[in-house]
């Protein structure tokens, strides 16, 4: 492999050594960066600054894979980022960020970083600003580890992360030992990048993943939720969970779901997870509702439940019954450890209640149907079309449902995904007394 320079270094005792590749060498086309994030990144250099896109975003286009999301790391300080870009926030006290937005993008701008890399006690704060030299030697994988100067049309790597991209292979940034205790979520994003990429994992990263796995628990739910809501977004979530489970982790995370999915009844919720990885591969555009993906979850868990409850008993249970059901098995599927925000748990409980409204246990004598005036209940019909993926006997009640609710499109307008927040209405200041003149 050609690379235009190299450079050695030592940096707080490490040797690192600087490769940097030309566009003829990586073949990164820069017209598929996107447009605001070359803005940004030229502002910053035009101001002095160094600056260049980072991380997922340069793994991304080198993989011919359409980025998600475009990260910058620049030597600007987050208050001067600030200063230049009058549409940017700060953001985050343990990690402080800049986000740059355009409408409803943003492009996060970070500063360079130096850290302790040998100290393996738990990261709290991280703002000691650095060098990109030693900012790469705080990122948790070589592959994500690559910087990409727009100006010169290069690709900086420190870690040789370029060449483990070309032989598909997952290893971390300096000792797995230490770099998981600093930071356990990289547990989790090792095993995601492992499900998205097929990438192979390193022998003493495995090794450390799984000797490790327990520090987990010690992680921020808040993080750790949102990764695996990312994951459930992904088209790989089935590949995911499966991992989970092999290396041990889902288990600590949340018992009472991976004690099922290791159950033979455990393998419709692979099922329902393959399923939604279709959904989300031929829908980049119109993704299922994170609610949607939560009941996803729990779906099979409530089922049983629900089974039981109605087991031995001349009538079926009651909506009252089948909601509290609902709730219940939020409660036992995400345990005490992780905290659902109070929003999402409410439509995902009513996503569950609302299918025994679509389909009810017992046949109803009149054929009327009739939509109840529920914001959560698109989102409903939505979960059953998915529900019907799997079972086709429901796609005759899905059809009128559909039928019903979307006669002339079949599918919901864009404003119908998600139920709408109750915006609260300002009470009107009271005007004072007016006083008469005498």
């Amino acid at each position: 492999m050609l690379f235009l320079t190299s450079g050695t270094y030592f940096i707080k005792n490490l040797l690192v050594q600087q490769k940097t590749y030309s566009q003829d060498s990586h073949k990164l086309d820069i017209r598929l960066v996107d447009k605001d994030a070359l803005y940004v990144l030229e502002k910053l250099t035009a101001s002095g600054h160094v600056a260049y896109l980072v991380g997922g975003g340069v793994r991304d286009l080198l993989l011919n894979k359409k980025p998600k999301d475009y990260d910058i790391s620049t030597s600007a300080e987050p208050e001067e980022i600030r200063r230049l870009f009058r549409n940017c926030i700060l953001i985050g006290k343990r990690f402080r960020l800049a986000h740059i937005r355009f409408g409803s993008k943003i492009i996060e701008v970070s500063t360079f970083r130096s850290g302790d890399n040998e100290n393996d006690a738990l990261i709290v704060r991280d703002n000691v600003w650095g060098s990109p030299e030693e900012d790469v030697l705080r990122r948790d994988f070589t592959i994500n580890g690559l910087f990409y100067d727009s100006a010169k049309q290069t690709i900086i790597d420190y870690v040789d992360g370029f060449k483990d991209i070309e032989k598909k292979y997952l290893r971390t940034i300096g000792q797995p030992f230490i770099r998981f205790k600093q930071d356990p979520v990289r547990m989790i994003r090792l095993l995601k990048f492992r499900a998205r990429f097929g990438f192979e994992i390193d022998h003493d990263t495995r090794l450390a993943l799984i000797e490790s796995k327990q520090e987990i628990l010690k992680s921020s739910s808040t993080r750790i939720l949102e990764e695996l809501l990312r994951m459930l977004e992904s088209g790989a979530a089935e590949s995911f969970f499966r991992l989970m489970i092999e290396y041990g982790l889902l288990q600590l995370l949340l018992p009472a779901l991976a004690s099922f999915m290791e159950t033979d009844e455990g393998e419709v919720i692979y099922s329902f997870l393959n399923k939604i990885d279709s959904w989300n591969n031929e829908n980049e555009k119109r993704p299922l509702d994170r609610c949607i993906l939560l009941a996803s979850l729990v779906y099979p868990l409530f089922e049983k439940r629900i089974q039981l409850l109605h087991t031995g008993k001349e009538k079926p249970p009651h909506f009252g019954e089948i909601q509290n059901e609902a709730f219940h098995v939020f409660q036992e599927a995400f345990g005490s450890f992780f905290l659902v925000p109070k929003r999402l748990k409410i439509i995902a409980a009513s996503i569950l209640t609302l299918q025994f409204r679509l389909i009810p246990i017992e046949k109803r004598r009149s054929k009327t149907l009739r939509v109840p005036n529920d914001p959560s209940f698109p989102l409903a019909v939505e979960f059953l079309q998915l529900r019907a993926l799997l079972d086709p006997s429901l796609q005759k009640p899905l059809d009128q449902w559909i039928e019903l609710l979307w006669p002339v499109s079949g599918a919901p307008p864009a404003d119908e995904l998600a139920p709408k927040k109750k915006r609260r209405r300002r009470k009107p200041r009271k005007k004072p007394p007016s006083v008469e003149s005498p």
